[in-house]
């Protein structure tokens, strides 16, 4: 642990209602009083943890601002060091000469994530918590809110931490087994154990499932919006969006190029992207944009294929039913026009069709609860573990292929001795993921992604 005592602004810089500079070390309450002159007169280095003061920052007899100083220590703070945030009016000028003044004081400017790294070395929160602070602050929606939230209050790591205590003890029946080889272990019936390390590897490979759907909870669905000029594209865009996202007019060619927007639906956000018309043109600056639609069906996650149901189908129509992907959703539009019981929908291969009225908002709540479907958070909890970075996953990922291998290795009718490297290397992964054996190499990648002043 560095010895320095670091200082950051840790709210975004701005106009708002105050600032908050942080300062944590041994020298913070120090520092601080250098700096912090109170209107009682009291120094802050005589103040008990958890003891606010009103005063004046000062450098060099200049008042800077009046503010609040806030006072933690060691180790009921959030770093477990000393801890000191003065609070000042908002605004980028007061709270950077605010943070010179601290600086100037004897602190050093703070790294991204310096911390919650402190927090993490000083024993405050495991690793795959602290990974949960940027998904809080970052949470684009109720759900992902959620699921960092879950993280960060332990649910990750308590799932994990239970399945290193069996693994735990099957290294320890194994030890005494290496040491007494002709005596009957407990826990080490081959049935019995090859029943519990496929209890494990279920446990295991549901949480590696859990990283996708909370991916795309976290991240949102890339969707796009793709159909002929004047099926109804912008009016379901701007439906969604809930604003007058996209242009609509009933001259075809309208949108000429890719109107994006995010927006939450039920507690899942979608990256929208509204796009030109795709037909047959001669039309240069609107063949661009019908390019770029193209385009766009090969990234996006989800399609929304728009057809207009009260003209017949012709063959740009036919042409695009034909470039979709199986993570197409057909969206007959305008039917509050006419109906689709004459239209063939076998020429749709199968898909999933819904009847709507972009128009007269008919037909959306299928859309809403289809989205939901796919992402499959209706089997979503509040309590379920959920895995958070892509780190996680890896190490879960490690963590499940030892299993199997012990698994097969223990079928196979090799010594336990075979078993135990790969009961060993599982718990290797696993410790890595909570940060209890970890380099410092991967710690730094972890909280080198965060904010500064967190």
């Amino acid at each position: 642990m560095s010895e320095k005592t670091i200082a950051a602004i840790s709210t975004p810089l701005g106009a708002g209602g105050i600032a908050v500079i942080r300062i944590s070390g041994d020298d913070a309450v120090k520092i601080a009083d250098k700096c912090f002159k109170s209107y009682s007169g009291k120094s802050l280095l005589s103040l008990k943890g958890y003891t606010a003061s009103y005063g004046q920052i000062v450098n060099n007899e200049t008042v800077i601002d009046d503010g609040v100083a806030l006072v933690f220590l060691s180790p009921k703070s959030y770093t477990g060091e000393n801890v000191v945030e003065i609070s000042v009016h908002g605004g980028r000028i007061v709270a950077r000469d605010a943070l010179r003044t601290v600086l100037d004081a004897g602190a050093v400017p703070a790294e991204n994530g310096e911390f919650t790294k402190r927090a993490f070395l000083n024993g405050k929160l495991d690793l795959a918590a602290a990974e949960s602070i940027m998904g809080i602050i970052s949470a684009k929606n109720e759900t992902a809110l959620k699921i960092s939230r879950n993280a960060k209050e332990g649910r990750i790591s308590k799932e994990i931490n239970s399945i290193i205590e069996r693994l735990l003890e099957f290294s320890a029946s194994m030890s005494v087994y290496a040491d007494y080889p002709d005596e009957e272990i407990d826990g080490l019936n081959p049935i019995s154990f090859g029943n519990s390390l496929g209890e494990i590897s279920c446990s295991l490979k549901k949480l590696i499932d859990s990283y996708d759907t909370g991916k795309i909870i976290r991240e949102g669905i890339d969707c796009c919006i793709v159909g002929k000029p004047n099926v109804g594209k912008s009016t379901l865009m701007n439906l969604l969006c809930g604003s007058d996202r996209s242009i609509v007019t009933d001259i075809a060619g309208t949108t000429r190029d890719i109107i994006e927007s995010t927006v939450d639906i039920d507690g899942i956000t979608l990256n929208i992207s509204d796009t030109a018309g795709i037909r047959k043109t001669h039309d240069v600056v609107e063949m661009a944009g019908v390019n770029k639609s193209k385009k766009r069906l090969d990234t996006a996650t989800l399609i929304f294929a728009v057809f207009d149901i009260s003209r017949p189908f012709d063959n740009d129509d036919l042409e695009l039913i034909n470039s979709l992907e199986n993570n197409s959703i057909i969206l007959l539009n305008k039917s509050d026009l006419c109906n689709n019981s004459q239209i063939d929908l076998s020429v749709f291969k199968g898909r999933k069709t819904i009847s709507i009225s972009a128009k007269e908002n008919s037909g959306i709540d299928e859309l809403k609860k289809y989205i939901s479907d796919f992402v499959n958070i209706n089997n979503f909890s509040d309590n379920d573990a959920i895995l958070v970075s892509e780190r996680q996953r890896d190490c879960v990922q490690r963590a499940y292929n030892c299993i199997f291998d012990a698994k097969n290795t223990l079928e196979a009718g090799y010594t336990l001795d075979a078993v135990g490297v790969c009961v060993d290397d599982c718990l290797a992964a696993l410790l890595e993921l909570t940060g209890k054996r970890v380099t410092n190499e991967v710690s730094d990648e972890v909280f080198k992604r965060f904010c500064v002043g967190k």
